[in-house]
């Protein structure tokens, strides 16, 4: 076969792959991971492509004598379908800033940098287009590229399993599992830490409302450390956006372990 018949096939089996993954998504909602901190069990169709972007978050903490406002600015994550059912992702945040003061004595810290770099995988283990009872698997792993104080400073990561169930016709509910291996604070290996979020979601037209509740218990041998939050997200897909989501969250700390009050506003395309 000469130049030209190996560049012909070759270019029928890309468009044959670009309309497969084009007829998947005809019967394929969008569905982003924003908002709120659970995973959706939802993969995107083979060869779409899909970003999502958190404009702005600010998460307040006041206790001990000690204030903190912790404020981030671009935490991207960028999606990319695999297969039907695989999907790859890579997150990062541009930019965060942590600013403590001790109300005693007016001493005041900042810390700025970037985030740390997050990869991930997440396999639909059934419906990967998120609809009726569906599960899927996401490994992930973190490089210590954040700032000194923003970042974790040692390779970690761990394993989310995002289940989603319909309740009724207007409800549904999620849950995400997550088991992780972090460094310890100390720097002299490895603990377990393990938690997760379990919500409930309804959709009125073109909104999305839900309510979670949100875990996470860190058993770093220096001192185990459990952090708990009510969460309020909401997100709206325009009518003449189909693969547009703009979203807001609220994070109510419950414990002192956890910030008082989390805010969060972004956006997800799907392309």
């Amino acid at each position: 076969m000469g130049k030209a018949g190996i560049a012909s096939v070759a270019g029928l089996a890309a468009l044959s792959w670009v309309a497969a993954a084009q007829a998947q998504d005809a019967g394929r909602d969008f569905c982003a991971d924003r908002p709120g901190k659970g995973s959706p069990p939802c993969v995107l169709d083979a060869g779409r492509f899909q970003a999502e972007l958190g404009v702005a978050d600010g998460a307040w903490s006041r206790g001990g004598g000690v204030s903190t406002d912790d404020t981030a600015f671009g935490a991207m994550e960028l999606r990319l379908g695999l297969t039907s059912t695989l999907e790859g992702q890579v997150s990062w945040t541009a930019h965060e800033r942590i600013r403590q003061k001790d109300r005693t004595s007016n001493e005041v810290s900042m810390i700025n940098g970037v985030g740390d770099l997050g990869l991930a995988l997440r396999w639909s283990l059934k419906n990967p287009a998120g609809d009726g009872v569906s599960a899927a698997l996401q490994p992930f792993v973190t490089a210590p590229t954040g700032a000194e104080g923003i970042g974790g400073d040692a390779w970690q990561g761990g394993v989310i399993v995002p289940i989603s169930l319909p309740l009724n016709a207007a409800w549904s509910l999620a849950l995400s599992p997550e088991l992780d291996v972090r460094a310890d604070a100390d720097g002299s290996g490895r603990h377990a830490a393990f938690g997760g979020a379990v919500g409930v979601g309804r959709s009125f037209g073109p909104v999305a409302l839900g309510v979670e509740l949100w875990a996470d218990r860190d058993e770093d041998p220096s001192g185990h450390v459990t952090s708990a939050s009510f969460d309020l997200t909401a997100g709206w897909t325009p009518a003449s956006a189909k693969d547009l989501q703009l979203d807001a969250s609220a994070y109510v700390g419950l414990n002192r372990d956890t910030p008082d009050l989390e805010v969060a506003v972004g956006l997800a395309k799907r392309f």
